[in-house]
């Protein structure tokens, strides 16, 4: 995956651009989850049954309410590929950039692309709630390589840490991802599944309390890794990022505990999924950082 393919000879973009590129990519990348979950929250995911038009001989939706929120995310998710695609490219032209960035890039807009066939096997299948969850899983996928390729572009790298802290932070991020799994199956099995038609997946209260237990896991891990960059690393970027994890967890953690205590309404959990997102994008950050020491230090 080299620049040198004879169309893209004597092109190039400069580092700003990539990294500002690369910016509008994740920035889309969440975007794209938030309208998804209002079109699941809303029961919208049918108002458009066919695919890509909305209605056989009708590309655009022409009246209801459900149709233009369902199409609406069509759009969006479009124009996230085509940001993806364009950070692809960007990171073609690039000049000196490294094979991983290009991949990464590469593997961002696959993902993103993807989506597209799942969504209209999704809609074919009247919104399977399994389907539906990959949906999310695989925006969470691409999220990562999303997050990864901004800390290539802006060459963001830390402090050394020892084996042990880097592989806690392994458990960390396998605990958040559990995290986003549990939290997928409580939201699928709670009133917000789609439209009533839409098929639950299991009981809630079942969900909620395998998503209690995933926290707890995730929770004692992240404590130890946060104590220890206290402790021993406390002006580092890996503080300032756990800091600003353990910030929007706080915040995540009150939201789900006012939806949960308020019978779910759906504007809150729209809030709680979008910002899970934002979560990951920051956690994904935080333990890829962990094994990404500064140049001087992994020559040493």
């Amino acid at each position: 995956m080299e620049t040198s393919l004879p169309r893209f000879r004597g092109l190039a973009v400069s580092g700003r651009t990539f990294r500002r590129i690369a910016i509008a990519n994740v920035v889309m990348l969440i975007v794209v989850v938030a309208s998804g979950t209002t079109t699941r929250l809303t029961g919208s995911g049918l108002g458009c049954e066919h695919w890509p038009g909305c209605a056989p001989g009708e590309f655009l939706p022409t009246s209801g309410f459900h149709s233009r929120i369902e199409f609406g995310n069509r759009i969006v998710g479009a124009t996230t590929v085509f940001v993806a695609l364009l950070t692809w490219i960007a990171a073609l032209l690039l000049p000196r950039a490294r094979r991983s960035t290009r991949w990464l890039a590469f593997g961002t807009f696959v993902g993103a692309l993807g989506q597209a066939p799942l969504g209209a096997v999704t809609v074919h299948y009247g919104l399977n709630p399994w389907l539906v969850g990959m949906h999310f899983l695989l925006s969470m996928v691409v999220l990562t390589f999303g997050v990864l390729v901004v800390l290539e572009a802006f060459g963001l790298r830390g402090e050394r840490v020892p084996a042990s802290i880097g592989a806690l932070g392994l458990l960390v991020g396998a605990a958040g991802a559990a995290l986003l799994v549990t939290g997928m199956l409580a939201t699928a099995a709670g009133p917000h599944s789609g439209s009533v038609a839409v098929p639950r997946v299991g009981s809630f209260q079942p969900a909620m309390w395998l998503h209690v237990r995933a926290t707890a896991v995730f929770a004692v891990a992240f404590a130890i890794v946060l104590a220890w960059l206290f402790f021993r690393l406390r002006t580092s970027r890996h503080l300032r990022l756990a800091l600003l994890v353990f910030g929007l967890l706080l915040a995540q953690m009150a939201i789900g505990e006012i939806q949960y205590r308020s019978r779910l309404p759906w504007e809150l959990v729209l809030v709680h999924v979008t910002l899970a997102a934002v979560v990951w994008g920051v956690l994904s950050a935080f333990v890829a950082m962990l094994w990404r020491p500064r140049e001087r230090e992994r020559t040493a």
